[in-house]
Order: structure tokens, then C-alpha cells, then sequence
């Protein structure tokens, strides 16, 4: 079984890229590549003769534009050969060379097994973030359990449950592309998990740190339920996510992006809608979390 590392980067972080590089390569006893997408940018520049940039196991790809996550990602995926797919963010890195064997034993010994999510450890010692638990009970980041979707940059995706799911829908450019890819690979059939005992390091960064993080989050959102949804449901959710975005969210710099990125979500096309069954909608509750929050 081949892995393949997808690292999606823009160019602006030449240090903890090769960091990033360096930790897929150490992987022991599995077989490895590394797929390196310039988003909009060369991924190496003039350090492209240099390791690990001239490693044989490491294919450089250069999109002339940012094209977003999503589309960068699935780039990456097409110019990969490895039977597991792991997307690996630029500032982040692997903490055991033992990961790869371990997500290969995984994949190996449970064919149904589509996607496993990592637990992300902070680096200065931290205890994390609740969000990077892709759950609702969120508390113990130590715990392992049946997920519904998935961190997009501490993952592994089984390459057959991809194909099954279609892919990163490449409109949303950034948020909730993979909840998207999650609920179609669950309609497939395969299972998706948090395994606590797969580590990478990221720094602890806020997602508001984007400017577009409201907008599109909200955008994202709607098209996510009018794409993969029964309508009763998709209502519901959203009804939901109105609710709890009033809730949480108290200032007008805010909720006036969010708002926007709502009506955006129902004005502009979603894409090819592909709702899941309710069997699934019911699997996706008995996990813990039903398809309406």
C-alpha cells in the first residue's frame, strides 16, 4: 500500500515547508510520495535543488493561480499514485516516523475505512483546539471515535473512498469542502474516523484570521446543505446554524460577512446536488452527530 502526501502552499512559508516535506519523507517501513502544490506560487524557487525539495519521492506541481484548497488539493490528488491520500497543511508537520505504518495497517486490515482524521497537537504544549476534535463532544481530544467529517490538513483518505466521494468541491475555494467530501464518502458506505494516536503538529491559529473566513464560511454552508441534503434537513440545518451564529457571534463586523455569505449561498449555484439517503442521515445521528448541526 502507497501513501501519498498531498502539501498544498503558497510559497510564503520556505522554512516549515521543508519541515512539512521532511516529516513525510522520515516515514519508516512504508512506502512514500510527496505531491508539493504551488497554489499560485513555485513551491520551491531557488531552493529547488536543495533537500528536500530534490528528493526523487517528491513531485513538484505549479499552478500559475491560487486556486483555492479545495481545487489545489484535488490537483495534488490527480498527480498522485498512492493507494492513501494524506493532505498535509505547509506550517504543519508529522511528530512519529512510525505514522505512516500505522495509517497503512489501518487501511490495510479495514477495507470499509475511508478517512481518518488526526488529532492535532500544538506545539508549545497546549492542549488544542475544541474545533480540531471533528465532533460534538469535543472535550477529550485523547479519545478516538466514529466521526462525520474530517480535518482537510490532518487526514488520510483511503484513494477508493475519494473516488466514491467525488472529490473537494472546488466553488467553495476554502471551508466546508470537507464536510462535503465526508457526507458523500459516508453515503458510500465507508467510515470515517478520529484516531487520536495519529499526531501532527500545527501552531494554534484562529480561522478569523481570514478575511473571507464569515463569508464564505456562510456561502459554504448553504451550498453544503442545498448539495448533499434532503430538503427537510437541509432547512433544519440551516435553521440551526442561523440560531447558533446569532448565539455566538454578537458584533455587526461579524454577523454583516456572515449574513452576506448566507444569501450569496442561495443566490449563486451549488453545484450538482447529490442528497444522501436518510439511511445514512440515520447512521450519521447514531455516530453522534445528525445532519443538522
Amino acid at each position: 500500500m502507497k501513501l501519498s502526501v498531498v502539501v498544498l502552499t503558497m510559497g510564503n512559508r520556505p522554512k516549515e515547508l521543508a519541515r512539512a516535506i521532511d516529516s513525510a519523507l522520515e516515514q519508516e517501513h512504508v512506502d512514500v510520495e510527496v505531491v508539493l502544490v504551488g497554489n499560485g506560487a513555485d513551491p520551491a524557487g531557488d531552493r529547488a535543488g536543495r533537500a528536500p525539495f530534490d528528493d526523487e519521492r517528491v513531485k513538484i506541481l505549479r499552478l500559475p493561480t491560487n486556486v483555492g484548497i479545495p481545487a489545489g488539493r484535488n490537483r495534488g490528488v490527480a498527480a498522485s499514485s498512492g493507494d492513501v491520500v494524506l493532505f498535509l497543511d505547509d506550517d504543519g508537520w508529522y511528530r512519529s516516523p512510525r505514522l505512516g505504518a500505522h495509517l497503512r495497517d489501518r487501511f490495510s486490515a479495514e477495507p470499509d475505512l475511508g478517512i481518518v482524521s488526526f488529532r492535532v497537537r500544538d506545539p508549545e504544549g497546549g492542549r488544542g483546539e475544541r474545533r480540531h476534535v471533528p465532533r460534538l463532544r469535543a472535550g477529550d481530544p485523547e479519545r478516538s471515535s466514529e466521526v462525520t467529517t474530517f480535518l482537510g490538513g490532518a487526514c488520510a483518505v483511503r484513494r477508493a473512498a475519494w473516488d466514491a466521494g467525488g472529490g473537494l468541491p472546488e466553488d467553495f475555494f476554502y471551508a466546508h469542502e470537507e464536510t462535503d467530501l465526508a457526507w458523500q464518502v459516508l453515503n458510500a458506505g465507508y467510515r470515517i474516523v478520529y484516531d487520536a494516536s495519529a499526531v501532527m503538529f500545527h501552531p494554534a491559529v484562529l480561522p478569523t484570521r481570514h478575511e473571507m473566513f464569515y463569508r464564505y464560511n456562510a456561502r459554504n454552508r448553504v451550498w453544503l446543505a442545498r448539495r448533499n441534503l434532503p430538503w427537510p434537513l437541509a432547512f433544519a440545518y440551516l435553521g440551526v446554524w442561523v440560531g447558533m451564529t446569532l448565539l455566538r457571534e454578537r458584533s455587526v463586523r461579524a454577523l454583516k460577512p456572515w449574513f452576506k455569505g448566507f444569501l450569496e449561498g442561495w443566490r449563486k449555484p451549488a453545484g450538482p446536488r447529490r442528497p444522501i439517503s436518510w439511511k445514512t442521515a440515520w447512521r450519521m445521528t447514531r455516530t453522534g452527530r445528525p445532519p443538522i448541526i
